[in-house]
C-alpha cells in the first residue's frame, strides 16, 4: 500500500490541476462574455443618447454608463485638484470609512494602475478587474501545482530506479549462488565416489572435481567484470562452446530421461573480439535453461554456431522441450520474470545484457518448431 502512497499524491495533483484549469478557463470565459454584453449596451446606450435631443437623455446616458463601470467591479477613487476624495465604487469594506483610508487605498491602487489625470476632474485611481486578478494568481497556483507533480513524477522515477537496482543486485546474488550450485553439488558427488575407493575411478572423479573447481574460480571472477568496460579480447567461439558442452554432458541425466548435448560446429575457425568470460556465462545461462526445461522428461540441447557473412559469429541454443508460451514471449527477458516456480527471473535478462550492452550483439528468442531457440549474433 506504502508504495501506491506516491501514485495517488500525483494522481491527486493532477486531477486538481486540471481541475482548477477547467474552472479558471470557465470563469475567464464567463467574464470575457458579461464584459462584452456590458460593452454592447454601454454603446447602445450612447447611441440612443445621441439619437434623443432630450436634456435627460443625455443624463441618463450618463447615469447608465457608471452603473456599467461600476458592474465591472473595477475597484475606483476619484480624488479632485485638492486631492480629497469625491466618489468611489467596488471599494472593500476594510478600505472604507474616513478621506484618510479613501486616499491611502487611492495610493495602493496607483500601485497597480497609474492614474488618470484630468484637469476638470482631478485624477481617477482604478484597481483591476476580477478577471484580472484571476489571470494573476491562477496561473501561479497551476504552475505551482505542476512543480509539485514535476518533483513528485521525478521522486517515483528514482524510487522505482532504486527498486529496480535493488532487485537486480538481489537477481545477482541469486544468481551467483545458482552459478555455485552446480559445481559444489558435483564435487559433493565426486568426493562420494571417492569414498568408495574405488581406485578405476579416482582419475575420472579428481579430473571432475578439478573442472568443478575451475568453474568456481571462473564464477568468482565473472563479478568482477560486471560494471566496468568490456574486454575486447580474441574469442575462440568453437572452444568456448564446446567447453560449456563439456562440462555439462557429464552433470546432465543419463538414465532416466536422459538430456544430450551435440556441438554442431561451423566447417572453418570462428573468432570474435570480446570477454570470453561474460559470454561463457551468457551460454551457460541458456543452456542452463535448457536443461531445466527439459527436467523430468528428458531429451536433446544443441548448440551450434557458424561465422556471419556480414562479419562475427552467430550461436544458437536450442532444444526440443515444451518451449515458452507465447503469451510470454515477450517477457522472458524482463528482470524478475520467470516461468519456473523455483526461478530468480535474472538470467535471462543478464545474457541479454552481456550480449548487447557489452558486446553490441542481439540475443532473440526466435521461432521455432519445437522447443525453445536462442540465437546469440555478435560482431
Amino acid at each position: 500500500m506504502h508504495r501506491r502512497v506516491p501514485e495517488l499524491v500525483i494522481g491527486t495533483l493532477l486531477v486538481a490541476l486540471l481541475a482548477s484549469y477547467v474552472v479558471y478557463t470557465h470563469r475567464v470565459v464567463r467574464d470575457l462574455q458579461a464584459e462584452a454584453r456590458r460593452a454592447s449596451q454601454r454603446y447602445a446606450r450612447v447611441f440612443r443618447a445621441q439619437s434623443d435631443t432630450s436634456e435627460s437623455a443625455s443624463t441618463q446616458a450618463m447615469l447608465d454608463l457608471a452603473r456599467s463601470i461600476r458592474e465591472q467591479g473595477v475597484p475606483l477613487i476619484v480624488t479632485n485638484l485638492r486631492g480629497e476624495p469625491t466618489d468611489t465604487a467596488n471599494i472593500p469594506a476594510s478600505w472604507g470609512g474616513d478621506a484618510a483610508r479613501l486616499r491611502t487605498y487611492a495610493g495602493v491602487l496607483d500601485a497597480d494602475n497609474a492614474p488618470v489625470v484630468d484637469s476638470l476632474v482631478g485624477q481617477i485611481h482604478f484597481g483591476n478587474s476580477p478577471i484580472v486578478r484571476w489571470m494573476r494568481i491562477i496561473p501561479a497556483l497551476q504552475a505551482a501545482s505542476a512543480l509539485v507533480l514535476l518533483l513528485a513524477a521525478v521522486y517515483i522515477v528514482r524510487t522505482r530506479g532504486n527498486a529496480e537496482r535493488e532487485r537486480v543486485w538481489a537477481g545477482m546474488a541469486r544468481e551467483s549462488a545458482h552459478q555455485l550450485g552446480t559445481p559444489l553439488s558435483s564435487l559433493m558427488g565426486w568426493v562420494e565416489l571417492l569414498e568408495e575407493r574405488n581406485a578405476d575411478d579416482t582419475q575420472a572423479a579428481v579430473a571432475g572435481m578439478r573442472a568443478d573447481l575451475l568453474r568456481l574460480d571462473r564464477v568468482a571472477h565473472r563479478f568482477e567484470r560486471i560494471g566496468r568496460e568490456p574486454r575486447r579480447d580474441a574469442v575462440d567461439v568453437r572452444a568456448l562452446v564446446e567447453r560449456i558442452a563439456d562440462y555439462f554432458r557429464v552433470r546432465v541425466p543419463r538414465l532416466a530421461h536422459a538430456v544430450e548435448i551435440d556441438v554442431m560446429p561451423a566447417d572453418e575457425p570462428v573468432s570474435i573480439s570480446g570477454d570470453a568470460v561474460l559470454l561463457e556465462w551468457a551460454l551457460e545461462v541458456l543452456v542452463k535453461n535448457a536443461i531445466d526445461a527439459l527436467g523430468g522428461r528428458g531429451g536433446r540441447i544443441t548448440l551450434a554456431f557458424a561465422a556471419r557473412p556480414e562479419g562475427g559469429a552467430r550461436i544458437v541454443v536450442s532444444d526440443d522441450g515444451p518451449g515458452v508460451p507465447r503469451d510470454l514471449r515477450g517477457r522472458i527477458f524482463e528482470p524478475g520474470f520467470s516461468t519456473k516456480q523455483t526461478g530468480w527471473g535474472i538470467g535471462l535478462s543478464l545474457a541479454r545484457r552481456i550480449v548487447e550492452e557489452n558486446h553490441g550483439g542481439t540475443l532473440q528468442l526466435v521461432p521455432s518448431d519445437r522447443g525453445a531457440r536462442f540465437e546469440i549474433n555478435l560482431l
